[in-house]
């Protein structure tokens, strides 16, 4: 007996919830989304075959351009807001809430500390241009010079947060001696584990890194 043919229908799939889910995703992450701060001064690490992941959380971040300047800088607001409110205090520098809000959102400080309510108190774009002809921040090859101020914002930033790991970020062209003045100044907090931010190239090959690389693999 033969079967009776059922008529096909098109299936139809309601999508308005779908979209409306959608939409309100894409507006809750276009108004929540906070920016990265633009960095005051761009920096072309040299390479190196170290793959070592580098810490994403709790970092103490010090960037040296290729004329030698040294910016300091530090994640989590938090953070931020506790180190400069102990800058604040320590140097008398009588910052308002909006200045000490203006450090809150920074990316980095390459200003002396004589020159930073000036700097923080502007606009962002007198900021822009100050970032331009800032000097850097003071350093020393000695942590207890008078006119070390790096090692007067690492110390802070350390009491701040005793977790935070420090990163060096050199330029390829930056100077010897201004990278030096960072390694002298950690080496006289008794700190000597710190990360070197490079760019990863490939292994050479007929290294020895190379072929232990190979061997790893073929086991």
């Amino acid at each position: 007996m033969p079967h009776a043919k059922l008529p096909r229908k098109s299936t139809h799939i309601d999508m308005t919830a779908m979209c409306d889910v959608a939409f309100l995703l894409l507006t809750f992450f276009m108004l929540a989304t906070k920016f990265k701060p633009e960095e005051p001064v761009v920096v072309k690490t040299p390479s190196s075959i170290s793959d070592i992941p580098l810490p994403d959380l709790d970092i103490m971040l010090l960037t040296v351009d290729p004329r030698g300047r040294i910016f300091f800088a530090i994640d989590k607001k938090q953070v931020r807001q506790s180190l400069i409110e102990v800058i604040d205090y320590d140097k008398q520098l009588k910052l308002t809430k909006e200045e000490m809000a203006t450090f809150d959102i920074d990316a980095s400080i390459g200003i002396p500390f004589n020159q930073l309510k000036s700097y923080l108190g502007s606009t962002p774009d007198q900021r822009k241009l100050m970032e331009v002809s800032a000097p850097g921040i003071p350093s020393d090859t000695s942590a207890y010079a008078p006119n070390n101020e790096l090692a007067e914002w690492i110390k802070a930033a350390r009491n701040t947060n005793p977790r935070l790991r420090i990163c060096i970020k050199a330029d390829g062209d930056a100077s010897y001696p201004s990278v030096q003045k960072i390694i002298k100044t950690l080496e006289g907090y008794k700190i000597f584990k710190f990360n070197l931010i490079t760019n990863l190239k490939s292994l050479p090959p007929g290294t020895a890194a190379y072929q232990d690389a190979n061997a790893k693999k073929a086991s």
